[in-house]
């Protein structure tokens, strides 16, 4: 144990952020830079290194928290960093997006505030970088064995690292015209700089890894073409079909998906572009969902200039306490403030979008909505509820419903679904094609980016199984259930 009484005379802190009057006017992260190291180290010291760290179960890549906690309070962070890295390719992505799972599980939040384990993360990963403690890590031989992998999020890239480095040839191909899929182009600036990505493509470039932008297997390229060419595929395209909202005026100018609106502002910080074409500067702004993506909405409304925002969510405002039926140590569904929230708009819980108004130029001005409530296990309207607010521009943030169907990857493959419309697969991520192996978010649905790479590790090991009879690659134990048997 680290410190065995930390966890009594040591209160959890967070991590600074900056006003909010400062950083909206700029698209840095929101954290004050080097606010974490100071306190950290006893912020590490308040873990209780459990006879059972419900951490590791919290967490889908079993990552040996108390391990690494311990190493941080004794400031030893190149020990640290080589146990985060032993279950976790890119722990400055999960330290940053993810919504930490394993402080829910964690065992002192049972009737105390939890170990801040993201914060030691991402301290601990920003150090190794800063120290050079992270560098490549090229095989030692080639196996002589190509594998492909389709779609560089974080599924993609962590299948592509552990096949590199078991001695594969990978190449990593990307429809989009930079590497990172949805870390690219789906979460802002503020919440993630997009210089994490690029330094960790550089390391998987030295390590030998081979990136192929701008091509999209299915209409680039024939899939069943790309599975003649390499020994193996690994799928990890992601979920990317938005879910619509199939109600009047969806067609009017300014109703976009929040995945058209969100890609349009990080080129603009990738200096593709000036301004974006799809811009809040001046408009009345409603985000239709309150999940984190609806989050990033609002967030990057404030940025460009939103003469208001408010984001709309159908389900009851959650809890700020854990409810009955989700004790410790499950993941609970509580009310969450996060950075965009803090800097301003309105959050409005219970309601349901019942049409679109607009202007004679077919411009959205106005969105009606009800209020709805449970009756009888089913949402109901509420009657004398009606109202309308103004709204100039709406971006849908209402999750995902599957993988991509219009480009023909699915059917080139010959791949069969299941019953919620993603990649069928087995326990070893193999799908019904031979060779062809699917991670993330195209075989499990709509998730959290730890899942991608513990899926990504996951896949990368059976890919190794079959291409040479048994696999040295760590992977997660993942419950047997998340893979769907073909």
């Amino acid at each position: 144990m680290a410190d065995p009484k930390g966890f009594l005379t040591t209160d959890r802190v967070l991590a600074r952020t900056r006003p909010t009057t400062e950083r909206v006017r700029d698209w840095n992260e929101v954290y004050v830079p080097g606010s974490l190291l100071p306190v950290i180290s006893k912020q590490a010291g308040r873990c209780m290194d459990c006879g059972i760290p419900f951490c590791h179960n919290g967490c889908p890549l079993g990552n040996l928290i108390p391990e690494w906690n311990d190493y941080a309070y004794r400031d030893d962070w190149q020990a640290a960093s080589e146990r985060l890295h032993a279950t976790n390719n890119f722990p400055e992505f999960t330290g940053r997006l993810c919504p930490a799972p394993c402080e829910s599980a964690c065992v002192l939040g049972i009737n105390q505030a939890p170990v801040t384990i993201k914060n030691v993360e991402v301290t601990i990963i920003d150090k190794a970088w800063e120290s050079g403690d992270v560098t490549p890590q090229p095989p030692e031989r080639l196996s002589g064995k190509t594998v492909a992998v389709i779609g560089s999020g974080p599924a993609g890239l962590a299948a592509a690292q552990q096949l590199t480095r078991a001695g594969h040839t990978v190449a990593v191909y990307e429809r989009a015209d930079r590497v990172g899929g949805l870390l690219r182009y789906g979460i802002p600036e503020f919440k993630m700089e997009k210089r994490h990505i690029n330094r960790r493509i550089e390391q998987m470039r030295a390590e030998g890894t081979k990136f192929r932008t701008e091509v999209e297997i299915g209409r680039d390229i024939d899939a069943a073409k790309l599975r003649r060419r390499y020994d193996a595929v690994v799928i990890a395209a992601g979920a990317t079909t938005s879910r619509d909202l199939p109600v009047p005026g969806r067609d009017l100018e300014g109703v976009h998906f929040a995945m058209e609106y969100l890609p349009m502002a990080n080129k603009v910080q990738e200096g593709d572009l000036t301004v974006s074409p799809i811009t809040a500067e001046g408009k009345h702004v409603v985000v239709i969902g309150g999940g984190d993506t609806g989050a990033d909405c609002v967030g990057t409304a404030h940025r460009q200039g939103a003469a208001s925002v408010t984001q709309l969510e159908i389900m009851p405002r959650p809890g700020e306490e854990r409810n009955a039926n989700q004790p410790w140590p499950t993941f609970p569904m509580l009310y969450k403030v996060t950075s965009a929230h803090e800097e301003g708009g309105e959050r409005v819980y219970s309601v349901s979008t019942t049409r679109f108004e607009g202007d004679e130029d077919g411009n959205v001005q106005w969105l009606h909505l009800v209020e709805v409530e449970f009756t009888d296990g089913k949402l109901q309207r509420k009657p004398g509820t009606e109202r309308r607010i103004p709204a100039q521009l709406v971006t849908l943030a209402m999750g995902f419903t599957g993988t991509d169907r219009q480009n023909g990857l699915v059917e080139q493959f010959g791949l069969e679904l299941d019953d919620r419309g993603n990649i069928a697969r087995d326990a070893d991520y193999a799908t019904n094609v031979p060779g062809v192996f699917v991670a993330g978010d195209a075989g499990r649905g709509q998730s959290l980016i730890v899942w991608a790479i513990a899926e990504g590790r996951s896949a990368a090991r059976g890919v190794d199984r079959y291409l040479t009879g048994s696999s040295t690659l760590p992977a997660p134990v993942l419950p047997t259930d998340r893979a769907l048997t073909v």
